[in-house]
Parts: C-alpha cells; sequence; structure tokens
C-alpha cells in the first residue's frame, strides 16, 4: 500500500478465551435460548462492497458520525486535557462494521488529537485504533480503506490499526487499557433474542398489537445487556477516559409499545407476512423469528447509565432519525418513480444489516422477493410524518 510508513496494521481474534470457551458461550451459558434462535449467531453486516452489501449501502451511518462529529470532538478533546497529554492513546471502534465509515471516526479522533497538541505544543502521542466486531464481520473489506485512512489523517506520529473479533458484550481489551471508546448504531443490536416471546407471534418485532410482556420482555434484555457493556468497559477504561455512544432509539411517549407504522421491522414483518399468503414462507418459520434488537428511549439509557455507576454523563442528544431514502419531497413527489426509488433504497439499508439473520432463519431463496415487497411496502409510506424513531447520542467519562 502506498504512503503508509506510519500506520501499521494488526490483526487480532479476541473471540476465545484461555480456558476453551469463547466469549459467546461464556456469556449465554446454557440458555436455551442459543438453541431456540440459533440464527442469531449469524449476526454481521453484509459483507463485500457488492450492490447489497453493507459498505455500499450503510448512508445512514456516515450520515450519523457526521452529525455527532462535534460531540466527537469535544470530548477527545477532554480526554486528552484531562489525561494531560499522554504519550500512548488506546481507541476503540465498538461494532466497527464493514467498510470505510469506521476509519472517518477514527480519522476524526486522530487529527481532533494532532491539531491539539499542535496548539498547545505537545508532543503527538502513537495512537492504537482498534477496530472491533463479532467474528463474522468482513475485516477485510474494511482493512482495504487502510489507504483511504491514511490520506486523511494528519497525525505526524505513529497509528496501530487492529482487528479484534469478539462481542463487545464481553471484555476485549487489558484492565485499564482504553482510553478512548466509540460506538456508532451498533448498541440496538442485543446478545440474544428475549425470554418470553413465545405469545407475539405476528411481527418480528415490538408493535402496537404485541401484548405488554413483548415490550417488558425486550426491556429487560437491553437493560441487562447495556448493564453488561457498560461494566465490561469500566474494567478497561483508564480513569477520566471517555466514551460516545450513538444509537437507534424512540422519542418517549406514553405507550411504550408504540411503534410508526413505517418503522422498519414493522415494514419486514408485513414483508414476510406477505410471503407467507403467497405459501413461500410457513406462518411458524415466521413466528419463530424475532429481532435481536431493542430501541431505548432517553429515560431507559439514563436510568440504566446511573444504575451501572461506572460513568458519568457529559453530553446527551437526540437527531431525528431518517434512513435518508423516503424524504418528503412535497407535490414533485407524487410521480410513482420517485417513490419506487426510495422503497428500493431503505431496502437495501435494511437488507445490509439483516440479511445475515434472515438467510440463517429462512434460507437465501426468499431475499430478494422479500425486500421487493420490502421497498414496495416503504414506497407506500414516504408521507409518514409520524415517526418516533430517533438517534440518542450519549458521551460518558469514566469515573
Amino acid at each position: 500500500m502506498e504512503d503508509v510508513d506510519s500506520i501499521f496494521i494488526n490483526t487480532i481474534n479476541r473471540s476465545s478465551r484461555c480456558d476453551g470457551k469463547s466469549d459467546t458461550e461464556k456469556y449465554n451459558g446454557d440458555d436455551e435460548r442459543s438453541s431456540r434462535y440459533p440464527f442469531v449467531k449469524a449476526l454481521s453486516m453484509s459483507g463485500g462492497d457488492g450492490d447489497n452489501s453493507y459498505s455500499t449501502n450503510s448512508l445512514l451511518q456516515k450520515r450519523v458520525i457526521r452529525k455527532v462529529k462535534p460531540v466527537l470532538v469535544k470530548n477527545t478533546k477532554g480526554m486528552m486535557k484531562n489525561l494531560n497529554f499522554p504519550n500512548y492513546i488506546k481507541v476503540a471502534d465498538l461494532g466497527c462494521a464493514t467498510g470505510q465509515n469506521t476509519f472517518l471516526t477514527m480519522s476524526e479522533i486522530v487529527n481532533t488529537i494532532t491539531v491539539l497538541c499542535q496548539q498547545c505544543n505537545q508532543k503527538p502521542p502513537e495512537i492504537d485504533c482498534c477496530l472491533n466486531d463479532l467474528p463474522y464481520n468482513d475485516f477485510n473489506t474494511t482493512f482495504k480503506f487502510i489507504a483511504f485512512f491514511n490520506k486523511i489523517v494528519k497525525s505526524k506520529g505513529l497509528c496501530f490499526v487492529s482487528g479484534v473479533s469478539g462481542s463487545f458484550y464481553s471484555r476485549l481489551f487489558p484492565s485499564k487499557s482504553l482510553h478512548f471508546v466509540h460506538s456508532s448504531y451498533s448498541l440496538h443490536w442485543l446478545s440474544k433474542v428475549p425470554k418470553g416471546l413465545e405469545k407475539d407471534t405476528s411481527c418480528v418485532y415490538i408493535t402496537a398489537s404485541s401484548p405488554p410482556s413483548t415490550y417488558k420482555a425486550y426491556l429487560t434484555q437491553f437493560q441487562s445487556d447495556f448493564t453488561t457493556f457498560l461494566k465490561m468497559r469500566s474494567e478497561e477504561m483508564v480513569w477520566n477516559g471517555r466514551m460516545v455512544l450513538t444509537f437507534i432509539g424512540r422519542e418517549t411517549i406514553d405507550d411504550p409499545l408504540h411503534r410508526d407504522c413505517c418503522h422498519f421491522w414493522t415494514l419486514l414483518s408485513t414483508s414476510l407476512r406477505d410471503l407467507v399468503s403467497e405459501g413461500l414462507v410457513s406462518a411458524s418459520k415466521v413466528g419463530s423469528f424475532n429481532m435481536p434488537f431493542y430501541d431505548p428511549s432517553k429515560e431507559e439509557a439514563i436510568e440504566m447509565i446511573r444504575k451501572e455507576g461506572s460513568f458519568e454523563i457529559n453530553d446527551l442528544e437526540i437527531h431525528g432519525f431518517d434512513l435518508g431514502q423516503s424524504n418528503n419531497y412535497g407535490e414533485d413527489y407524487k410521480l410513482h418513480s420517485q417513490k419506487s426509488k426510495a422503497g428500493e433504497k431503505e431496502a437495501k439499508c435494511i437488507r445490509a444489516v439483516s440479511e445475515s439473520l434472515l438467510v440463517a432463519h429462512f434460507g437465501v431463496d426468499i431475499i430478494d422477493t422479500l425486500f421487493n415487497k420490502f421497498a414496495y411496502h416503504v414506497s407506500q409510506h414516504t408521507s409518514c410524518t409520524n415517526k418516533t424513531t430517533v438517534s440518542l447520542v450519549v458521551s460518558l467519562i469514566r469515573k
């Protein structure tokens, strides 16, 4: 690769422990849900750089990273000053996925540190950039963007890029080794499908028609997972280290079951029921599929952070959520072709994040048909303004 004198690449697999058990096995134990929902183990963003890949269809995530830039810069500067400009900085991007987005974040952190050191007449530190995701993540496609990273960083010091595979619901790094943690659009993914969803077989996620027990089951699993995440990071981070976390959430309303009519998992449920009515998949097969996902409210996230107790909330912001493909274009949007195009783009975005789970449970044969249905249903909701899905951005300081 060209111009990589100051960037070193190292791949590290930390998905197994010295006792011979993987992180997933250690975390799940003998949980019967592992056998009931085996597809969860397949969770990964679609690899490669093809038409249906995550790398090609992650515009929303890229735009979110740009929105969060002021929070990222502010906390990077605060971390450096509070730690008195250390000679070595270890940064982790948890749930890095595949493609160039993770390097947009890393370059922002590295460049902020570099400029700040210049302004304060400090020697630039060596920076260890650790990219984490689950073992099935396509790290190879990500590492192809090392040259891109090298071109956009301004660092005069040394940067080391590492791949670290494993669940962020387990320990990934040595004690007190991390200075800065970033995670974008990853923490809404749960470690497993919640327990007790047997009575809710009509949808793959929470809807207004779900029984109250469905919401309680998802909330309980989120509380367990998010608490574990915070506990693991508290052990790995230095005092006064910083975290910036962005994940999909929801606006606070009186009914915790409410999800708007154009919620992506609601539309996926509708699309799957279309396949059932056409005899392409059985109702029982759909009934046994649930998304390992939860979109918490701001209040739910704050409660768990305060209850776990290892971190102080520094910033909390809410941004409007828009897949970027289904905006209301007013009168000009009456053209059918525009609606269809919006539906196709949103379908590709959702396919890129969910295809691995769907293929593991339903097989590959229905996928194209399923997302053609999905694109159609999106096109029927292009003028929907009653959206409750948001992006939650929270920055934390290790106490």
